[in-house]
Order: structure tokens, then C-alpha cells, then sequence
């Protein structure tokens, strides 16, 4: 209840969409930050997005995972649902990006937590640079810690090349991880409102395992 009402703090502005956006994708195993939520196996995602002219917006994003958070019935959350509004605005050539996110795992039992992720972005020709941060206070389901990701990524799409690249690098200390490190290598080809995708991940925490990840897309 908290989380939520956190969220309707922002609301009424993320309301006022202009655009509506959905997607859905497939993907053979889902990654976050380097860690595998669905046990190394398929999963489906989807997202809707409203945005406002004026850079408010508010996302509903979901997720198939494997189970978590089992409570005393021995069951867990097999979604994972996610909550976000922020706003974005361009600042002397800059794009800036701050948010409020909640993530919320439906039947799983002490497991949903708020995070404030921001960033900045440039875009130079054909490159585009990002510097990115993602911060979730202490919090009862976080063990009363905190926890702190910080990112930097590039992507590169030549008009004239048949594929678009990017690359991306994490570090992250706190409730998930204890200084942590990521990286992953991506290649994507976009037909119409499909793209195809793959992606090298790992991370240098034993737990995780290198892998190359598929994916399927479809926006409209």
C-alpha cells in the first residue's frame, strides 16, 4: 500500500499521456543487471507507456520469472509487475530521465521494493551515450539496506548499417549485490515493429553464469 501510494503522488502528471506505446517480447532468459530471474529459461515481457508533452509518463511493465518470495504456503510470485512515472526534459542538449519505480512481485511474500532511477544521455551523430543511476533506500524488504546501481552505456545505429550495437557496464552494492560488476554486448536488427536481438551478458559474481540472450520484439 505504501508503494502505491508513492506512486499516485505522480500520477495525476503521468496521466495526461499524448502518446501510448506497447511491447512485448520474447526473450530465452531474463537478465537484470546480470542476474537471471527466470532460471536461465524463457520469458515473456510486456510494457505499456503513456507520455505527456510536457516529458511526465508513467509505465506498467511485466514479466514471467521463476518463482520468488514463497511465504509459509511454500508459494512464490511467478510475474514480476512493475510500477514507474518520472519525467524527461532536455537540458542544453541533454536528455535527463528521473523517476520513481516500484517493484512489485504479485503472491510472493516481503519481496516488493521502491527505487529512484535517473539519467543523462547524449546523443553525438550516430552514437548515443548514457550515464545512469538507480538507488532504493533502506526498506524492511530490502533487510533495511539500501542498495546502489550505477551504469554507463552506448549504443551505435549507422543509418547505413543492417544492425544497431551497444554495450553497457554496471556496478552495484547493497541489499542485491556486494560491489558487483556487469557488462553486456548487444546486437539488434528492427523490421518494421519487429526486432531480433542478442546480447552477451555476465557479471564477476560466481552466481552468475556468461550467456548469450535471444530476443523477439514487438512494439506498436
Amino acid at each position: 500500500m505504501r508503494i502505491l501510494a508513492a506512486l499516485l503522488l505522480l500520477a495525476p502528471a503521468a496521466a495526461q499521456a499524448q502518446t501510448l506505446s506497447f511491447q512485448a517480447d520474447l526473450v530465452s532468459d531474463y537478465r537484470f543487471r546480470g542476474y537471471s530471474l527466470s532460471d536461465e529459461a524463457p520469458a515473456l515481457q510486456v510494457s505499456l507507456t503513456v507520455e505527456s508533452l510536457s516529458g511526465f509518463y508513467g509505465q506498467v511493465w511485466a514479466s514471467t520469472i521463476d518463482e520468488y518470495g514463497a511465504g509459509a504456503d511454500g508459494k512464490g510470485a511467478t510475474v514480476e509487475l512493475d510500477f514507474t512515472v518520472g519525467r524527461a526534459w532536455q537540458v542544453g542538449g541533454y536528455d535527463l530521465d528521473l523517476g520513481l519505480a516500484a517493484y512489485t512481485y504479485p503472491g510472493g511474500e516481503g519481496v516488493n521494493y521502491l527505487e529512484i532511477p535517473a539519467s543523462v544521455s547524449r546523443t553525438a551523430g550516430d552514437w548515443i551515450w548514457t550515464l545512469g543511476a538507480a538507488y532504493a533506500p533502506r526498506q524492511d524488504n530490502l533487510g533495511d539496506q539500501d542498495n546502489a546501481y550505477v551504469y554507463g552505456a552506448v549504443a551505435l545505429a549507422p543509418a547505413a548499417w543492417p544492425v544497431a550495437l551497444d554495450a553497457s557496464l554496471g556496478w552495484e552494492d547493497g541489499a542485491f549485490a556486494d560491489r558487483k560488476l556487469d557488462w553486456s554486448v548487444g546486437v539488434s536488427k528492427a523490421f518494421g515493429p519487429i526486432t531480433l536481438g542478442a546480447r552477451y551478458l555476465d557479471a564477476d559474481d560466481p552466481a552468475v553464469d556468461a550467456a548469450v540472450v535471444g530476443s523477439v520484439g514487438l512494439r506498436f
